[in-house]
């Protein structure tokens, strides 16, 4: 991919030493599509996007359309998802060669497939607009819903499986961008805005649930637990992004941010499986209670144990060290997910994949910056086809038909009182740090959006309740519980999305690119400061 130009052969020692390692620290380009020219421009100099002379510049017609002036300059960047695609019409292919019955149009598999290119698709043409492509990737799963398409009959074991990937995935990606220096420094403010805006929120939304839609307290706390909780994919999408930007990676922003977020969840889902479990009386209350903290330990040990390993399996001297080191921990991301819900312990699933490539990302970075760095990539590469999946399934948990007139009037209600305190504790609980208003406001706008969880969660007490027969009026509170639900998702995955994306490069800080910030050793190994 990288070659030696002529410019190179003649360039001074120094010069062409730098160029060396700039070549050595650099990423594959991003396939995201929100890289503005200017971003492009950086990174041609650090080498992303080499060019010749005859490639360097386009001469553009006066008469030629602005799109395509458009589609000629982020062509590297736009030809990559469209790639993607390509991808998936030859895996259509070959399966419709050889199970031409279950590759059929009207077929469940097949619809299932449309939803996920359509999400692609929409994704690439709202990215040519400037907006984040996750947004298209909800709204084309909004629109299969709510005209029918939306029920893959026969294949709900496959749908939720694919969501855990989608989840071990955001999750292994999230471990390995956290930094263990940025979290030791920042721990008292990770729990600070982790606890008091989500008991702020809650606490809120139950008040709200109670007096608008007359639920009783249990209810209403476990409203509150629903939709407090902040959406993995969406925030860490978005920070993916702002990496390859270099965009808050100054103070640990970054760690503190996905920190928040998974720690949001732990708590979230624990105190909402208790809570649950009171209501409809399911098992020992005290097994109820002891749930999350055994789950919470098993996930870290879990996590610990195995990131250890592979900190030392394989070797760096291996043929396949990297190919190696992102199976296993992919499919130990996998055993950590389903493995802790066949031991009725579902908390610690995703905390044990944030461990897991937290502990090996660190080793890694350790002996090696490059190694990290080369999982990393392969772990993005993996999260560019689970990204259309996740966004486009997530905006399908959305049906129109389930909102009723007084109910979405009362949820929109409980849903913007409910943010706007959690905005106001969360920023109360970031004073006295270094960050300056901007960032501090920015990590306040990324604990707002919502939709993994909610479209998770959102069904559960309906479903459970339906299981039992329960009365009327609690099928009417499990069924408000679902509309709200849906109600966060719609409202603020997409405009959560689209301020983390529009507000980063005036409220963040952009770093100077890697090889700037690499210093060889006597060794000959790097070290990052």
């Amino acid at each position: 991919m990288f070659s030696k130009s002529k410019d190179f052969a003649i360039s001074p020692p120094e010069a062409g030493s730098n160029h060396g390692k700039e070549q050595s620290e650099s990423q594959i380009p991003t396939i995201d599509l929100s890289m503005s020219g200017q971003q492009r421009d950086e990174a041609q100099k650090v080498n992303l996007f080499p060019q010749n002379e005859a490639e360097n510049e386009h001469v553009y017609d006066d008469e030629e359309p602005k799109i395509w002036k458009r589609i000629v300059r982020n062509w590297p960047v736009i030809s990559q998802p469209l790639s993607i695609l390509i991808i998936l019409l030859l895996i259509w292919g070959v399966g419709h060669s050889i199970l031409p019955q279950y590759t059929a149009p009207d077929s469940p598999f097949m619809r299932m497939a449309f939803l996920f290119v359509g999400g692609q698709i929409c994704g690439v043409l709202v990215s040519l607009i400037g907006l984040p492509d996750m947004l298209g990737m909800i709204g084309w799963g909004v629109f299969y819903r709510n005209i029918g398409l939306g029920n893959f009959v026969g294949l709900s074991g496959l749908e939720a499986i694919l969501r855990e990937l989608a989840l071990v995935n955001i999750m292994l990606l999230a471990g390995m961008g956290l930094d263990l220096d940025a979290l030791r420094k920042l721990f008292g403010m990770v729990m600070r805005i982790t606890l008091i805006p989500t008991v702020a929120e809650t606490v809120t939304v139950a008040l709200l649930a109670v007096y608008l839609f007359n639920m009783p307290w249990l209810w209403g706390f476990l409203l509150g637990l629903v939709v407090t909780a902040v959406s993995p994919n969406v925030v860490i999408s978005i920070l993916l992004q702002l990496k390859e930007q270099r965009l808050g990676l100054n103070k640990g922003i970054h760690t503190l941010i996905i920190a928040m977020t998974s720690c949001n969840d732990v708590i979230a889902i624990f105190c909402f499986g208790v809570v649950l479990g009171v209501i409809f009386s399911s098992g020992n209350l005290t097994d109820q209670l002891l749930q999350g903290p055994i789950g919470i330990v098993l996930g870290l040990v879990a996590g610990f144990g195995m990131g250890v390993f592979l900190t030392l399996m394989p070797s760096n001297k291996s043929n396949y060290s990297t190919g190696l080191r992102v199976t296993m921990i992919v499919l130990s991301g996998v055993l950590g997910v389903v493995g802790s819900k066949a031991i009725s312990y579902p908390s610690a699933g995703a905390l044990s994949c944030i461990v897991v490539s937290f502990v090996a990302g660190t080793g890694w970075r350790k002996k090696h910056a490059k190694q990290a760095a080369d999982v990393t990539t392969y772990l993005d590469l993996m999260w560019k086809f689970m990204k259309p999946i996740s966004f486009s399934m997530i905006g399908k948990e959305v049906a129109f038909n389930l909102l009723g007139g007084e109910t979405v009037l009362y949820g929109f209600i409980v849903l913007i009182v409910g943010v706007l305190v959690r905005v106001v504790f969360a920023y109360a609980s970031l004073l006295g740090g270094e960050l300056s208003w901007k960032e501090k406001a920015y990590v306040t706008i990324s604990s707002c959006p919502k939709a993994t969880v909610q479209a998770a969660l959102g069904p559960v007490a309906l479903d459970l309740a339906r299981k039992m027969d329960s009365t009327d009026q609690t099928l009417t509170y499990a069924n408000q519980v679902l509309i709200v639900s849906v109600l966060a998702i719609t409202a603020t995955a997409p405009l959560g999305a689209l301020l983390m994306t529009k507000l980063a490069p005036s409220w963040l800080k952009r770093s100077p690119p890697v090889s700037q910030l690499t210093t060889m050793d006597t060794n000959g190994t790097s070290d990052r400061f």
